[in-house]
């Protein structure tokens, strides 16, 4: 993995004789700087820029959380997409994923309170419990943050199983989110599993405002959505998604597979500025906030 933005400058590095060193790229990583780094030597490049593994504790300084005022949310997505728009394939993320793609989604949960996903994801993808991981416990603690992540589904219908994992073995108990017309015996279900039910929505379903906010009053601010597209939509259209982690893997797939969003689009398409863009085997890793 390298970082490509912020900017580099990876122009041939001129070697004392005049010839060209080689650039950093697939062949190498001789000559290649930080733009605004006129003194990078040359022949040596900083450590993000060349193409190796990163560390848990360097993806987690690339995608740490902005230091927000008190008690405002933080709404990012991590999704991923195939070259020709596919967010997933035959249902699921999983095959246009990779390595590289599964340890930046392993370190965005744990740089977070709460996942928030939406039920057809629970159901599609098995969804389980967020972990505690050793790696970042220490700075889980001192962010004033339970060991793991609590995941929290979203549905009108409260149509769930509650017989899996995330309902039966969670480190942290399981969010509902939900609307205040659900049926009342659907909402006791849930909460005679462990569930904590949270309303946030004046009808059956959520509204993706009240939702944000009602968290946040739980002190769960640094939110992350890893979908469904639906979801994201939701939140997209709301006005409330902060920043998009968005995986481009190279790949194509054809067919009717969803993209990363759906439901009706924007009046006016809402512009997202780019913060950083890291590369591995050919996946780009592109983070995205709010202009």
């Amino acid at each position: 993995m390298r970082r490509l933005f912020p900017v580099i400058d990876e122009t041939a590095a001129r070697t004392s004789g005049g010839d060209a060193a080689g650039t950093s790229g697939a062949g190498g990583t001789g000559g290649a700087r930080e733009a605004g780094e006129p003194g990078a030597p040359a022949g040596r490049a900083p450590a993000d820029l060349v193409d190796r593994e990163w560390s848990l504790a360097e993806l987690a300084a690339a995608y740490a959380y902005p230091a927000p005022a008190t008690g405002e949310p933080w709404l990012r997505a991590n999704m991923v997409s195939t070259l020709d728009g596919a967010g997933q394939h035959e249902g699921r993320s999983q095959p246009i994923s990779s390595a590289a793609d599964m340890r930046i989604f392993g370190t965005l949960r744990a740089l977070a309170d709460v996942v928030v996903v939406g039920a057809e994801t629970v159901r599609l993808e098995g969804y389980r419990p967020a972990r505690a991981r050793a790696e970042f416990a220490a700075a889980r603690k001192a962010a004033g943050q339970a060991p793991a992540p609590a995941i929290a589904v979203v549905t009108a219908s409260l149509d769930l199983d509650y017989s899996l994992p995330l309902f039966t073995s969670p480190e942290v108990p399981t969010l509902v989110l939900t609307g205040a017309a659900a049926a009342p015996e659907r909402v006791a279900a849930a909460e005679k599993a462990g569930a904590r039910v949270v309303i946030a929505g004046d009808g059956a379903g959520v509204d993706p405002a009240r939702a944000v906010q009602a968290l946040a009053v739980l002190g769960h601010t640094r939110l992350l959505t890893e979908g469904g597209p639906r979801l994201l939509g939701q939140f997209i259209a709301s006005g409330t998604l902060d920043e998009l982690c968005l995986s481009i893997s190279p790949m194509l797939t054809a067919g009717d597979a969803q993209r990363i969003a759906g439901g009706p689009s924007l009046a006016v398409p809402r512009r997202f500025e780019l913060v950083s863009l890291l590369e591995e085997a050919g996946f780009l890793f592109s983070r995205y906030r709010r202009s």
